[in-house]
């Protein structure tokens, strides 16, 4: 990943507040992929990459600030997902730009972020009232992190994952012990992860160490989820699979990625640590 060096992670930034897209910074998502031999005409799944972004503000026409929270939904087939350092900055150029209304935000951030993914990306931008009506999230599934279990081990091993014996069953299963690390800063990254799916019954307390081994394991956001969800569909052979991570934030940004083999966009809720 030797063209990581070239992002704005892990440099020093001079900060700029009028509006400057330049500033926004492409990943290709290829690399991650074919660690995982994966191949982009024949991905396992479909999904999204749901940014929320704290920190956006504006100047109306009469030079007032404005200020906002946005919704940003990447294709998971984009070419490219955008460094999430870039993102904050260019947001943050809104700041002493003028526009004449929220629809016209909505519209340019759209398109800088389209042409940075290489793929249209859906933008909703809410007023802070707007945003607090927003349901939060709810507890869905088993949570594995009260299962009483000892760990010798904190590296990454897919090997971890086991099913139970019985018939096929549908279950969730849920960890807020999520961490990795920045492949280029290597600091860590929070996060909970859902997983629902078809098939053989997933052993919950495989999925929890299995979950704690990715610990210390190097990967932006999307290839975490990524990874998980070839892991599972490796080893336990589910019918049917989402894996859903919802990351805390940093930088004023938060990205939850979604990738799934049967199931449409689920729903943007924020979790107690969000």
């Amino acid at each position: 990943m030797s063209y990581l060096k070239d992002t704005p992670l892990g440099r020093s930034s001079d900060f700029i507040d009028e509006y400057t897209p330049s500033l926004l910074c492409p990943v290709p998502r290829w690399d991650a992929r074919e660690s995982l031999e994966l191949e982009d005409t024949t991905l396992p799944f479909h999904g999204m990459d749901i940014w929320n972004a704290y920190e956006l503000s504006w100047l109306n026409e009469k030079g007032k600030p404005q200020v906002a929270l946005a919704e940003l939904i990447v294709p998971c087939t984009s070419p490219n997902i955008i460094e999430s350092k870039s993102l904050k900055l260019y947001l943050n150029s809104f700041a002493n730009s003028r526009f004449d209304s929220r629809d016209r935000v909505v519209a340019v951030i759209a398109k800088d972020l389209a042409e940075v993914a290489g793929a249209p990306v859906d933008v909703r931008v809410m007023t802070l009232r707007e945003a607090e009506r927003e349901p939060a999230w709810e507890e869905h599934g088993q949570l594995v992190d009260t299962l009483d279990v000892a760990f010798d081990h904190f590296e990454y091993r897919p090997e971890l994952l086991l099913t139970d014996q019985g018939p096929e069953q549908t279950g969730v299963l849920v960890s807020h012990l999520l961490r990795s690390h920045c492949p280029v800063t290597n600091q860590p990254d929070w996060g909970t992860v859902q997983v629902r799916y078809t098939g053989r019954p997933i052993s919950p307390a495989s999925f929890l160490r299995y979950v704690v081994s990715l610990r210390n394991h190097q990967g932006f956001h999307e290839q975490i989820i990524e990874q998980v969800f070839v892991d599972l569909q490796r080893q336990c052979v589910p019918r049917q699979l989402s894996v859903y991570g919802r990351f805390t934030r940093r930088g004023g940004l938060d990205i939850n990625p979604f990738r799934s083999n049967y199931e449409d966009t689920p729903p943007n809720r924020r979790t107690i640590r969000q």
